[in-house]
């Protein structure tokens, strides 16, 4: 199943109120999988109720710029492993209603790296959750997840998107973009800044422009790891246009970040 179709069956759970307590995302690599275990939580937490993220409600202002309240996520790449006090810290959370929507979404990146008391006090939650709770853990490896957990969580695997999945018109952009971003090292910043006109200054055609550089990006990591970082760089500019920073600024650093 492509992506897109994973989406729209994940957005119409939303729309007719069958989200399930618990979820592995998995698949393609921890940078995506934790990307898109985000969009879902944000999906999930939007007052529209639509099963698509509105962008402009208080909660998905409120989740661009890093501060909901009903949103809470364990994400720890500097770390080993999850111990089972994080986990605690979390749980002492999830008994409380939601502030600002009608859920509450918990993401667990790496949750493969949870010492197995870290999961066994996790399990916990799962058998027996409030309604209004939803926990999504992002997963490279879920070889290493207990399958009790396992068992009680709804399994998405996603697939790494290709040129092949996007329209003809989108190919066209796509193609456009990678003359430019598959090789970035041909390019000082100057350089790449005056080329950046394929961008758009309208927010929408941005941001798809910038998930169109991922894509090229994550197909470039297979060659050279530094394309890995670039990805970053890119979430981190899509959050500021996002949050109606000013566009020619986020993508100077978008740019210079690359470039460095």
């Amino acid at each position: 199943m492509k992506n897109k179709q994973i989406y729209e069956l994940l957005a119409n759970a939303i729309e007719n109120k069958k989200i399930v307590n618990g979820y592995i995302f998995s698949g393609i690599g921890k940078t995506q999988n934790y990307k898109y275990a985000k969009e879902f939580a944000k999906m999930i937490l939007c007052l529209e109720e639509n099963g698509e993220s509105c962008g402009n409600c208080k909660a998905c202002l409120n989740f661009d710029e890093g501060n909901h309240p009903d949103y809470y996520e364990i994400n720890n790449e500097q770390t080993e492993s999850i111990k089972i006090d994080e986990i605690r810290e979390m749980q002492s959370k999830v008994i409380e209603k939601p502030i600002t929507s009608k859920k509450k979404v918990y993401v667990i990146n790496n949750s493969e790296n949870m010492t197995k008391e870290a999961q066994n006090c996790l399990l916990k939650t799962l058998e027996e959750p409030p309604e209004f709770v939803t926990m999504i853990l992002v997963s490279n490896n879920d070889n290493n997840i207990l399958t009790t957990i396992k068992s009680r969580c709804a399994k998405i695997l996603f697939t790494e998107e290709s040129k092949e999945d996007l329209t003809e018109e989108e190919k066209e952009r796509y193609e456009d973009l990678e003359k430019v971003f598959g090789n970035v090292d041909k390019y000082k910043s100057v350089e790449l800044l005056n080329k950046l006109d394929i961008l758009y200054k309208d927010k929408e055609k941005a941001l798809k422009n910038l998930e169109f550089i991922n894509m090229i990006f994550m197909k470039k990591s297979k060659e050279d790891m530094k394309y890995l970082n670039y990805i970053d760089y890119v979430e981190e500019t899509k959050r500021k246009i996002k949050t109606n920073g000013n566009f020619d600024m986020c993508i100077d650093y978008l740019i210079l970040n690359i470039w460095e």
